[in-house]
């Protein structure tokens, strides 16, 4: 480390890493610059850390870190290392592949935002390289492109939990998430309809569109599932049993969203309007 930007380094014993102060004070050990230190992670990259207030603590955390890689299991260092090594692209391919709980339509939608807006900007990066420095680029590009707000967000929601199941296996050292912000989107205020616009609705609908009126307004029906709906889920005189839907785009019965395959949810029919 150069004489410039460390003038105070402690020294560890061989491979544990150091600690420093990268300012030029003439008595750093009484000024109130905080220690930062450097080591190798468990890939062989060379990472900095700062923000300790004492020597101490800059040191306590080298030494857990060093602890950490010693109890590490060869093979399991080396699964880190690879997975580290992955480039973004092929590691969010194959985290798509294991979401089995997402119906079809939480699958286009993710695969949607990676192929609009993170894979044009993070495809080839490999895993572990990113930073919160790298995340706030990447948001700081959605909003010089005039991205969406919502679709910044959407955006940002599938590109942390990519990144956090990479961490969560070991592939990146230090939470890309650490400090940022992330984009916030506002909804609109919903506006509900009252009893008389939804009568005067009934009133000019057709037979089919009536019924998806009712189901919806009056027993808590989504679109696509009031479009599922059958008399055999009726498992009492005033209890109807959702357990599918349609899907918007394929026009096809899929299972329930936020529920896994075989779980329902049940509602009460007695106060259609």
């Amino acid at each position: 480390m150069s004489q410039e930007t460390c003038t105070l380094a402690t020294k560890l014993i061989r491979g544990m890493g150091s600690s420093f102060k990268s300012c030029n004070c003439a008595r750093q050990s009484r000024c109130p610059h905080p220690y930062a230190i450097r080591y190798r992670d468990a890939s062989g990259r060379q990472r900095e850390e700062t923000g300790y207030s004492t020597q101490q603590g800059a040191l306590d955390r080298l030494a857990k870190i060093y602890d950490e890689k010693r109890n590490t299991p060869r093979p399991q260092a080396e699964l880190k290392r690879e997975l580290g090594k992955q480039r973004f692209g092929e590691y969010a391919s194959t985290w798509l592949t294991r979401q089995r709980h997402y119906t079809d339509g939480s699958n286009r939608t993710v695969n949607q935002l990676l192929q609009s807006q993170i894979l044009p900007a993070l495809e080839s990066r490999r895993i572990n390289t990113f930073t919160s420095t790298v995340v706030e680029d990447f948001i700081m590009s959605m909003e010089e492109g005039n991205v969406g707000l919502a679709t910044q967000q959407n955006a940002f929601d599938a590109l942390k939990k990519i990144l956090l199941d990479a961490r969560r296996k070991g592939a990146i050292p230090e939470d890309p998430f650490a400090g940022v912000i992330p984009p916030e989107y506002i909804p609109r205020q919903v506006t509900i309809p009252t009893l008389d616009e939804i009568h005067a609705l009934k009133d000019t609908a057709s037979d089919p569109l009536r019924l998806l009126i009712d189901l919806m307004s009056g027993c808590g029906h989504r679109n696509g599932e009031g479009y599922a709906a059958n008399i055999n889920r009726m498992v009492a005189d005033d209890v109807y049993r959702i357990t599918e839907q349609i899907d918007g785009v394929s026009c096809v019965k899929a299972r329930l969203k936020h529920r896994k395959p075989g779980e329902f949810r049940e509602v009460p029919m007695r106060h259609c309007p």
